[in-house]
């Protein structure tokens, strides 16, 4: 059993910053994708970034520049650092963990982006 952990949403001003983390606990195997998602109020779940455990990485062109994704393999933790807030960014994140055979979700954590 692989379970998910998301932590860090919260309240922010736009122009601030915020820092996701997932915990992945369970049988995770060496390669892997973590990612980040995220879904608006009415809207379908997006793209934020993915990386892979080689750290390989990949964003949405809405946040280049602004988010950095990044992971602690040996703690199975994913993180995304989000600079420059904009009211935009407001949506429940999502982690994922896609490896052989298993497409993970975590419960997500809210992040709101105040103007």
């Amino acid at each position: 059993q692989v379970q998910l952990v998301e932590s860090g949403g919260g309240l922010v001003q736009a122009g601030g910053s915020l820092r996701l983390s997932c915990a992945a606990s369970g049988s995770i195997l060496s390669i892997n994708v973590m990612g980040w998602y995220r879904q608006a109020p009415g809207k379908q779940r997006r793209l934020v970034a993915t990386i892979t455990s080689g750290a390989s990485t990949n964003y949405a062109d809405s946040v280049k520049g602004r988010f950095t994704i990044s992971r602690d393999n040996a703690k199975n933790t994913v993180y995304l650092q989000m600079n420059s807030l904009k009211p935009e960014d407001t949506a429940v994140y999502y982690c994922n963990l896609v490896q052989r055979g298993m497409d993970l979700w975590g419960k997500g954590t809210p992040v709101t982006v105040s103007s």
